[in-house]
């Protein structure tokens, strides 16, 4: 059964910030409710989730939701996976695309641009940093490297703060005048999976859920691969 028409609050990563903005209106639609939704990096929501703050819809990382299901925030039965992602560079959209192709090519694409911008809080960003230092080149890199706050990092080298953005790849994609240039050799590549699930607290737990539930369903697989994300098989 679904609530009445009411608001319904979601707290999600950048990852699926594409994919909430076409589903979300679909599922207003056809509800009636409405959606207000606020972008940050898993550790962030995961500490305001933490700290009290309100929401109905959790849509963060696969083990953050399960720990803040083991705390009693979330309704574990609620929770569903919605999709995997890796990560990728970005360059200005008129700028030349380096090649990437293998650890090598990826080591010297770094090592030859004047600047790299990474998140600070995302998993895409810590990431980071463990991987320039399995590669060696952290103390050559150190100096480059520009740090965001927060959001989508490849807008940085649009407005011409960085060359390099290195961020999830549904994150680079949906920048606009960005150029996205390709994942990470498989070989040092990181996929993150992300989850779904309801807030204890909601008042709207079943509309929440039927939303959780569309999202995960197999009939949202083309929606996420053009926005950059691998469904989870059920």
């Amino acid at each position: 059964m679904i609530d009445v028409f009411t608001e319904i609050k979601v707290l999600s990563t950048h990852a699926v910030i594409e994919v909430l903005a076409e589903f979300a209106p679909a599922f207003e639609k056809k509800t009636g409710h409405t959606f207000t939704c606020a972008y940050n990096p898993t550790a962030v929501i995961k500490r305001e989730i933490e700290a009290g703050t309100a929401f109905d819809i959790a849509i963060i990382t696969k083990a953050a939701i399960a720990e803040l299901a083991k705390q009693g925030k979330i309704l574990g039965g609620s929770c569903k996976g919605i999709g995997c992602c890796g990560l990728g560079i970005s360059v200005r959209a008129d700028a030349p695309r380096p090649d990437i192709s293998t650890v090598d090519m990826f080591k010297r694409a770094l090592l030859s641009a004047k600047s790299i911008v990474r998140s600070r809080d995302g998993v895409s960003g810590q990431y980071f940093e463990t991987l320039i230092e399995r590669l060696g080149i952290a103390d050559t890199l150190r100096s480059k490297i520009v740090v965001a706050p927060g959001g989508r990092v490849g807008e940085l080298i649009v407005r011409g703060d960085a060359e390099i953005a290195v961020q999830q790849i549904p994150e680079l994609m949906s920048v606009v005048g960005a150029g996205f240039v390709g994942s990470l050799p498989q070989e040092l590549q990181l996929y993150t999976y992300f989850a779904a699930g309801v807030a204890a607290a909601s008042n709207v737990r079943n509309s929440a859920q039927a939303f959780v539930d569309m999202l995960a369903a197999p009939s949202a697989a083309p929606l996420l691969k053009a926005k950059g994300l691998e469904p989870i098989p059920p």
